[in-house]
């Protein structure tokens, strides 16, 4: 890992090319920043193909976290709207993805994270609101999906340890371990392989749990199974606020920038490809579990529905196994903004401390270690504390990836002239894009606030369920 000197401001990333220059920091890769005032690539920029774009995108969006809460949203919904809903989410982020994408140098200068996009287009206002959102959307993501995980561990566990002692808080602390180790990986282009075996993994999850929720399906009394909406009517509401957060967050990718820095030239093209690529994957997963996952339980489907499935055992234990191994990819893509955030800061006041000169290797990896301690350590105890991994998915879908996948994409676009003239239809799509999925935002976060107020009413603090 190269030593690192003081990394730009918001107000101030040029470099003297006139090129923006690349953050340092554990997101995209690993560079050196030179006494000229400029950035050079030290590691691995620009080295991935299209097909570590697909691993990438595909590990980011398509995670069994993400999609095995879709019968549940499907079924807060109901068939028509749920249907709906699901296509309609799909399309809108995978044109949004492209929107982003086709951003690359947009303004003639490399813009390598999300937060430098938005600051070339909307100034420090847009740096710092993308910043906000993005960690928004690691926090939340991650706490979610530390709980999936600790919740696949323990039925793994308790398969082959009926009457064993260990809690669910106990293999949120293990897989907090993991990921503390995985940590001090460099960049996401070190990830790579560690995503292809992701990406795969998602493909075995879906067609297992796909599989054996059919099986289960065909074993249930159909007549046995409602499709109805329970509650009154402002439960109904809720919980259709709480679907849509749901589904939201089923498309989180805060990262398409950090990776599209990672791979070669010609950029454009090759995130194309793999965007392209990693949907196929989440179309053939996402429908097919979210539709048979709803058909085959109906409005008693779990949120995450492993836990719905019965019979046979052995293929249950597979599915929580594939869960854990992509898990651990997703979310070290979703760490890296923040500890990319914290990492700047302790640089900044050592360089400081130190007269302006480099941080030598051994204290930067020193400042790595501390940064991704403090991260771990926070999440796991919320997750430990607080394990309600539905909630958690909605509220982080309304407040952290809406904006960034749904509604910053489309305006961003605009903003920067990239329109052809005589778009009159495609500006009006834009916009309705836009302000429908503000509106989803908003009511999203109404639907998981109440849930987590539930929760907490009903269960004490490190509950084990």
């Amino acid at each position: 890992m190269a030593s690192i000197c003081l990394p730009p401001t918001p107000g101030n990333c040029s470099g003297e090319d006139g090129n923006e220059a690349e953050e340092v920091s554990a997101v995209t890769v690993n560079d050196s920043f030179q006494r000229n005032g400029s950035y050079t690539d030290t590691t691995g920029s620009g080295r991935g193909s299209w097909k570590h774009a697909t691993f990438h995108v595909a590990t980011t969006i398509a995670t069994p976290a993400a999609y095995a809460p879709l019968p549940f949203a499907v079924s807060s919904l109901g068939w028509p709207l749920g249907v709906l809903s699901l296509v309609g989410a799909t399309l809108t982020t995978w044109y949004s993805s492209l929107l982003i994408a086709s951003l690359w140098e947009w303004d003639g200068k490399k813009h390598t994270t999300y937060r430098h996009l938005a600051r070339s287009i909307y100034g420090n206002w847009g740096y710092w609101s993308i910043a906000f959102f993005q960690q928004v959307a690691s926090l939340g993501n991650n706490i979610a999906i530390q709980i999936a995980a600790g919740s696949s561990l323990k039925a793994v566990y308790k398969y082959y340890h009926e009457e064993g002692s260990l809690t669910l808080q106990h293999f949120i602390i293990f897989f907090g371990v993991f990921e503390l180790v995985l940590s001090q990986l460099p960049n996401i282009h070190s990830l790579r392989w560690l995503n292809a075996v992701c990406t795969f993994s998602t493909i075995g999850f879906a067609a297992t749990t796909i599989g054996v929720t059919i099986y289960n399906g065909k074993k249930i009394d159909r007549r046995t199974v409602s499709y109805s909406l329970p509650g009154s009517s402002s439960a109904k509401m809720f919980k259709a606020f709480n679907g849509l957060g749901v589904i939201a967050f089923s498309f989180g990718d805060a990262m398409l920038p950090e990776i599209q820095s990672s791979v070669r030239e010609p950029m454009k093209k090759t995130m194309y490809k793999g965007i392209a690529a990693a949907y196929i994957i989440i179309v053939l997963s996402y429908w097919q579990l979210a539709f048979f996952g709803y058909w085959a339980f109906g409005s008693e489907v779990e949120p995450f529905i492993v836990a719905s499935l019965r019979t046979p055992e052995w293929t249950t234990v597979m599915a929580n196994l594939f869960a854990v191994i992509q898990i651990c990819g997703c979310f070290q893509i979703y760490c890296r903004p923040t500890y990319a955030f914290f990492e700047e800061k302790m640089k900044k006041a050592s360089s400081e401390q130190s007269g302006g000169t480099r941080v030598p290797l051994k204290k930067h990896v020193l400042i790595r270690l501390l940064c991704t301690s403090f991260y771990m350590a926070l999440i796991t105890l919320v997750a430990a504390a607080m394990p309600f991994f539905g909630d958690f998915v909605s509220i982080c879908g309304a407040i952290g990836f809406t904006p960034l996948d749904f509604v910053f994409p489309v305006l961003a676009h605009l903003k920067a002239g990239k329109l052809p003239k005589n778009s009159t239809p495609i500006l009006v799509f834009n916009i309705l894009i836009a302000t429908w999925f503000s509106a989803v935002a908003v009511m999203g976060c109404i639907g998981a606030v109440n849930f987590i107020i539930d929760d907490i009413n009903t269960y004490s603090f490190f509950h084990d369920i």
